[in-house]
């Protein structure tokens, strides 16, 4: 499993010119998934991000996740974080998770993220637009595999 974390100010999502999304302070999550993922990737990768200190205190130190800041987290599905682009101009997507396995995932991933801090979810499959406002800009990419 593959994750772009992006702190944010707000951020919105739409899916047909119609809102299905909307966070205020928080994470926006970008979520790939490989087909040799389980429920243990999902868990572990939920309750890194749910963990992670990447807000600011009262000193301006990154010392704060986003429960301990009662922020939000859009989540959104995205398999080109699986896009290989080493040969050719175009991107090759064997290593994504097959479309219903993958919306599994996410939606399971969602489930885990929301018993932890508060989830707003994008739609697998669908073709979406994002507009947020990042915050510091703080942008990390975590992998279940841990090969970052």
């Amino acid at each position: 499993m593959r994750v772009v974390l992006q702190r944010v100010s707000d951020a919105s999502l739409t899916i047909d010119d119609t809102a299905q999304a909307r966070i205020g302070e928080g994470l926006v999550i970008l979520a790939g998934f490989a087909p040799t993922d389980g429920p243990d990737d999902l868990r572990w990768m939920a309750e890194k991000i749910a963990g992670l200190r990447v807000f600011e205190d009262e000193d301006g130190k990154m010392n704060l996740s986003v429960g301990e800041i009662a922020g939000s987290i859009l989540s959104v599905p995205n398999f080109t974080l699986y896009g290989d682009c080493r040969k050719g101009r175009r991107p090759g997507f064997s290593n994504a998770a097959p479309p219903e396995a993958a919306t599994e995932l996410f939606d399971s991933f969602c489930d885990e993220l929301q018993s932890l801090v508060p989830t707003q979810r994008g739609v697998f499959g669908a073709h979406m637009h994002i507009a947020l406002t990042n915050n510091g800009p703080v942008t990390l990419l975590l992998d279940s595999e841990k090969t970052f």
